[in-house]
Parts: C-alpha cells; structure tokens; sequence
C-alpha cells in the first residue's frame, strides 16, 4: 500500500487538520526527507496552501485545530502544535496551545521546524485582545496599565475608551486617554459589547 493510501484509510479520506473531503494531498512534516505514513499527514488544498504560503492566510480556517490537536496520531498532534505556535499572539491558538500536552520525544519533533505563516496584513481587522474585531467609533477598555510615552502618564487598566479611531496598522487604534489622544496596542484592549 502507498503511504497515500495509508494516509485515506487512516483518514478516513479526509482531511487530518480540518477534516475537508476535496483535493486530499500528502504532506510530510518537515525536516523529514522521507514520504512515510508516520511521517506524514493527509490534507485538503487549503490547509496545504496557507501552510505553503501559496494562498492567502485565513486564521479562521485554523480554528479547525480545536478539534484536529486531539487526534491520537502523533504527526498530526505535531503539526497541529506547529501551527498552533505560529499564531499564538492570538489568544485563541495560546488557549490552545496551552492545552495541548505532546510527551517530550514528539515535543521535541514538534520543535524541530517552525512555521512561518504570516496573515496578509492589508486584509487584517483590527482585533481585540479576544479576537473580537474593532470598529471606527468602539468603546474600549485597557486590560492593563499602559506607560504613555512623552505625555506623562500611566493609562491604568480599566481605563474606558469611547469613540476610538482606526489606524492604518490594523495592530493600532487611535482614542482619547487623559485629554490626550494616544495611539494604544490593540492587543491590551478589550472591546465594550
């Protein structure tokens, strides 16, 4: 048998990350040379695609992972912690990541390679430290105490703020704190539902 056909019967002919049906490939966990079915995982066009950089990135399609980081086979387990780590500044994969127990011989595969997947940065909303999206005009609160350069100040966790203003860094929102508008870190803010 082929380590594809491994891989479908293992699979049960879907995708091992997101579980998709459509244009099922082999992959093989780098920096292994070899293609083996322990090496390797089946997926669809699209998880190959962002992990490739060959497509745009869409970290929404990685949400799939929730379910994927509890398989009992351990390339996917690594592959799954692989990605995991390379959008852990986002809350969601952190939560998981930090979840996600590898013993320490597949700890150490899983840290052998890393990947580089980089969202496309023009395309990105501006988001919360919960990953909820900012609008122009969102009211805010600080999650923690945040140094003020050259105004003098501490803006101090809790710290309301209404009427923010996008940036043209998604990572940046403009408001006003203390009577002085301030450019403020997405990631320390907390949107106000």
């Amino acid at each position: 048998m082929t380590t594809k056909q491994t891989l479908l019967q293992r699979s049960n002919s879907k995708c091992e990350l997101c579980s998709a049906e459509d244009n099922l490939s082999v992959y093989s966990l780098p920096p292994e040379e070899q293609e083996t079915a322990e090496q390797s995982i089946l997926i669809c066009s699209t998880c190959h695609g962002q992990i490739a950089q060959t497509s745009p990135v869409d970290e929404k399609h990685w949400r799939c992972l929730n379910d994927s980081m509890w398989s009992t086979i351990p390339a996917v387990q690594v592959m799954a912690w692989r990605l995991l780590k390379a959008f852990s500044s986002s809350s969601w994969a952190q939560d998981l990541l930090d979840m996600l127990y590898l013993d320490p011989e597949m700890q150490d595969w899983a840290e052998s390679h890393a990947i580089n997947i980089l969202a496309d940065e023009s395309s990105d909303a501006t988001l919360d430290s919960n990953g909820t999206q900012l609008l122009e005009g969102d009211t805010i609160t600080l999650i923690k105490d945040l140094d003020v350069k050259g105004a003098g100040f501490t803006a101090k966790r809790g710290t309301v703020v209404k009427n923010i203003a996008l940036t043209e860094n998604p990572k940046h929102i403009e408001g006003r704190v203390n009577g002085v508008r301030i450019v403020l870190v997405a990631n320390f803010l907390k949107k106000v539902v």
